[in-house]
């Protein structure tokens, strides 16, 4: 027999941005939980709203099962002595299984006859296990720091007000949390601010949406909030831009959503759009309106969390709250653009970048020395990345970026663009910055594209070289976005550049930093070793990377296309025995105490001997071409018809012969065998998954 179980905790506002990580935390204890005692139940689906967590089981089974327990104690012969009376083995076995020795039963259990203990275990309520359950998940819920409140010493997020726990149409017997479970949850703060009963667990849901105004599931309410923007936004013929993060915490906020539609000033377009995109979205969490031609228009779309039978006045609430906010950012802009972005360069002395390697400013200087040096390696105008690299810092030390901290490198762009400087280096002002984050895009312009990466070996250098690397979850300096921001711009823009000659580039430029060579190779390893998660991305197994990743290679594009190219060549019907047999060839090879270079063929005795060296000589001149054009991916596929005379070979072919001669020249004949291959890669790594 089964029922449906529901458990509901009313709390103070939860932190919104954390509302759907602790919602899903505690509905996976509670499902990890049931599992954990055997319990069957259909579905777990977790509801969440600013003043409440709740989870709802369906089909929850009403006990653990049933188990039939079998225990194995001595064997019969050894249990009774000659006179029949039980030794001290069946004493034993039946003390410890807490029976009496009249109850001392024998069976057979395939082999030999024993004495056995037949139990069953299971059978227990599921009702008392349910608040140990849901106490154990609440104590596993992220919360970096819990509080207490009143006089009590309870823990939690937030102050905690009140318990529901139905099993159907039964309230559970438990307490957590101090609070006693009941079958009253409560409405809307001001809509519906009393105690509701829930008679049963069917009716949650729509109880609360038809009588207390609260609409519990956040999926429902996260769509109901992205329908009403749209709406609204299309009354005046705009289109709202509605982002996830934003979207997200605006339903963490509210449970009963109205969006209303405000306005502004249309002088205030004149002030970059991402400076009151930024005012509307992160301090007021407001949706902003865009035209057709994606220029911001003069409205904002704020989601209040009451059914106002005055909208209007609440609308005028919110326009009264960004109009200082928008004017402000309008004086800050003007303000900024009373000086050059360039005047303001001088200033970033007093900013420090990292105390033991110097300010803001001397690293700017670094930046564009090696920003120079990469734009004459790809043929990029070098005064305008020198240009860019000296000032892509200067924005900093605005009034704008001191009052809008996201709206870095954007307000050095528009500053620049005001001060007339070309338009690359305007563009490279925020470009540089790019890629903020996974999947961010590139920079669109060469000048932006190297200053990027001149930023970030910049940092990379200097960070190891004062031993300052990322230590297991530690990353204070954000190494590993900067690294897997080098590898996209290079990778993905297809700049073949060698990494290490950018490293030993960028550690040129520091006068006294301390490593040398070393932090040089440290950093390119660590940069390298990026690539494994970036292909765990891409469903492409390690083994790939690591057959590449043999070579000991540098340039980031060139091992990308060998990886690709490895990765489709493993899929190939012949890729399985190749691998195993470069396996087996670089085994042989590793225990040679010599191996010629050439290949003697009137040495050759063997016919399977013979077709290998004539398919190897075909080989060797059909896949050069392919090789040096970097065309791995073809290269390959062009030796997977190599599958069935290497397999002849190692059929019909002793390679340790006894004769020197004959086992030194097949010893070359694999050698060079297993070079074609290692000018991709080591594809005998792939043999290591099989």
């Amino acid at each position: 027999m089964s029922q449906d179980f529901l458990v509901e905790l009313g709390t103070e506002e939860l932190p919104p941005k954390a509302l759907t990580d602790l919602s899903n935390a505690f509905s996976l204890g509670i499902e990890a939980g049931l599992r954990a005692k055997g319990l069957d139940f259909n579905r777990v689906t977790a509801y969440a709203t600013p003043r409440r967590l709740a989870v709802i089981v369906n089909d929850l089974t009403d006990c653990t099962p049933i188990v039939d327990q079998v225990v194995w104690g001595p064997p019969v012969k050894i249990s009774f002595d000659a006179d029949g009376e039980p030794t001290k083995a069946a004493t034993g076995f039946a003390n410890k299984n807490g029976i009496d020795l009249s109850e001392l039963r024998s069976e057979s259990d395939g082999n030999i006859e024993k004495l056995v203990h037949k139990t069953k275990s299971g059978g227990v309520s599921t009702v008392t296990l349910l608040e140990g359950i849901v106490e154990e998940s609440l104590a596993k819920l992220p919360i970096p720091k819990r509080m207490r409140w009143g006089a009590n010493r309870t823990e939690f997020v937030r102050p905690v007000h009140w318990l529901m726990m139905l099993y159907g149409n039964e309230i559970v017997d438990a307490t957590v949390l101090g609070l006693r479970a009941n079958r009253k949850t409560r409405g809307h703060r001001f809509h519906y601010n009393q105690a509701l009963d829930i008679a049963s667990v069917s009716e949650y849901v729509s109880k609360l949406a038809d009588i207390a105004y609260v609409i519990v599931d956040f999926d429902c309410r996260k769509q109901m909030i992205q329908e009403q923007v749209i709406a609204v936004a299309k009354e005046v013929g705009g289109q709202a831009v509605i982002s996830e993060d934003l979207l997200n915490e605006v339903t963490a906020l509210v449970e009963w959503p109205v969006a209303l539609r405000g306005s502004f000033e249309e002088r205030f377009l004149e002030v970059p759009a991402e400076a009151l995109i930024s005012s509307m979205k992160e301090h007021q969490k407001y949706f902003h309106v865009v035209d057709s031609h994606n220029q911001l228009m003069p409205y904002f779309i704020t989601v209040s969390n009451i059914e106002s039978k005055n909208p209007a006045q609440v609308i005028d609430g919110n326009e009264r709250v960004i109009r200082p906010r928008l004017s402000d950012a309008a004086f800050f802009f003007e303000t900024d653009k009373k000086t050059t972005l360039a005047s303001k360069r001088e200033r970033l002395h007093t900013v420090v970048f990292q105390v033991k390697l110097g300010t803001v400013f001397e690293k700017t200087e670094r930046i564009a020395s090696l920003a120079h040096a990469i734009a004459e390696i790809l043929g990029v105008n070098t005064d305008e990345a020198v240009r860019a690299g000296q000032l892509c810092k200067c924005d900093l030390v605005s009034e704008m970026v001191y009052e809008f901290s996201d709206m870095q490198g954007m307000a050095g762009y528009h500053y620049a663009r005001f001060d007339g400087e070309p338009g690359a280096v305007a563009a490279a002002m925020n470009e540089h910055y790019m890629p903020r984050f996974a999947g961010d895009t590139l920079p669109a312009t060469d000048v932006g594209a190297v200053v990027a990466l001149a930023d970030r070996l910049d940092t990379l250098v200097g960070i190891f070289g004062i031993g300052e690397q990322p230590t297991g979850s530690k990353d204070p300096f954000a190494l590993r976005r900067a690294s897997v921001g080098v590898l996209r711009l290079l990778v993905e823009q297809d700049r073949n550049l060698d990494l290490r000659q950018l490293l030993t580039l960028a550690y040129s430029q520091y006068t006294d930093l301390p490593g040398g060579e070393a932090v040089i190779e440290q950093t390119l390893h660590y940069m390298l070793d990026r690539f494994r998660a970036w292909y765990e991305e891409q469903t492409i197994p390690v083994e790939v990377f690591q057959a590449v990743n043999a070579k000991a290679l540098s340039h980031p594009l060139d091992i990308d296309q060998r990886v690709q190219a490895v990765n489709h060549f493993r899929q190939l019907p012949e890729a399985e025995a190749l691998a195993v047999a470069n396996k087996r060839v670089a085994n042989i090879l590793a225990k040679a105490d010599f191996i010629p270079v050439i290949v003697d063929e009137t040495a050759l005795i063997e016919e399977a001997e013979k077709a290998l060296y004539a398919a190897v000589q075909k080989q060797q001149k059909s896949v050069a071409p392919l090789f040096s054009s970097r065309q791995y991916k073809k290269a390959l596929s062009e030796l997977a018809t190599l599958h069935d005379v290497v397999d002849q070979f190692f059929d019909h072919v002793m390679v340790m012969a006894d004769d020197k001669v004959l086992r030194n020249n097949r010893l070359a004949l694999l050698q060079q065998l297993r070079a074609l291959f290692f000018e991709v890669a080591d594809i005998s790594c792939l043999a290591a998954s099989k």
